[in-house]
């Protein structure tokens, strides 16, 4: 790039297509072209494990989840992530109770996320399982050459710089938001989340035994829906919507074994949920 001198002759300036913008005009970033977004791991699948769905029912639920994985592992690359479960929404309860703001509150879920991180990679360590840091995800073919199954807290890396909601101190991106920013980040394969429901119905099934079984459907159709109970954090559709190198989303029933391989075969499962 070249190098232009002010008129006073005091500063240089690197001259490039955002030289001078306030990077907030809205007709010049519509107009402004930029190279395709490159995916950095086309070939990793990107796999979250619920907190409360899965790591909070322990034996009951973990081990076939853990042992699935490890079955799958020499077919497919897998990089982990972490909910916090039911150990999150109490101390997000108890810090909204004394006036936590936003970012306390979001540090919180951050600490019980990797906890289960922690917990799952303990598990997954005779197969190689690895704890890794949100900073190591460019280490990731690093991890692979040496048979590793790294495995990353879902929360994402906002903390004390937590968005504020209407109405809402709850820190709206969470867990599931994390997974899908990570999926988006290095241009996953797929983004499989591992619930405790078959996937999307239209009211929560555990409270309305009417509730109708979504199998697949578009964002688009989802939002105009205005479901009042979604399976999956609200902000992860808009997500996935503006994504350039995620097209869907699958949900699925981890309590079901081979329901994690048949996902991550390209299977039809669960609930897929497309960009359009």
């Amino acid at each position: 790039m070249a190098l232009l001198r002010e008129r006073d002759g005091r500063r240089l300036h690197v001259k490039s297509k955002l030289m001078g913008e306030s990077l907030v005009g809205k007709t010049f970033m519509d107009g402004l072209k930029i190279a395709p977004q490159q995916r950095l791991f086309p070939d990793v699948n990107i796999i979250k494990i619920g907190g409360q769905s899965i790591c909070d029912r322990g034996v009951k639920a973990l081990p076939a989840i853990i042992k699935e994985i490890a079955q799958n592992k020499k077919k497919h690359k897998m990089l982990l992530t972490t909910g916090g479960g039911t150990r999150s929404r109490h101390i997000y309860s108890i810090g909204l109770e004394l006036g936590m703001p936003t970012g306390i509150i979001a540090k919180f879920g951050s600490s019980v996320s990797e906890q289960n991180a922690l917990l799952v990679a303990t598990l997954l360590a005779p197969w190689g399982g690895l704890k890794i840091g949100h900073d190591e995800v460019l280490k990731l073919s690093t991890y692979f050459a040496q048979g590793c199954l790294p495995v990353m807290h879902g929360m994402p890396p906002y903390d004390y710089f937590a968005l504020p909601a209407p109405k809402w101190r709850i820190p709206i991106h969470r867990t599931d938001v994390g997974t899908l920013i990570i999926a988006d980040l290095i241009g996953a394969r797929s983004c499989i989340f591992v619930k405790d429901e078959k996937g999307l119905y239209t009211d929560d099934p555990k409270k309305n035994g009417d509730a109708a079984f979504i199998p697949e459907i578009t964002v688009q159709d989802l939002l105009a829906r205005d479901l009042d109970d979604l399976i999956i954090e609200r902000p992860c559709l808009e997500i996935l919507q503006n994504s350039e190198v995620i097209d869907k989303i699958q949900i699925i029933n981890g309590l079901e074994r081979g329901n994690l391989a048949k996902a991550l075969n390209g299977k039809p499962v669960g609930t897929t949920i497309y960009k359009a």
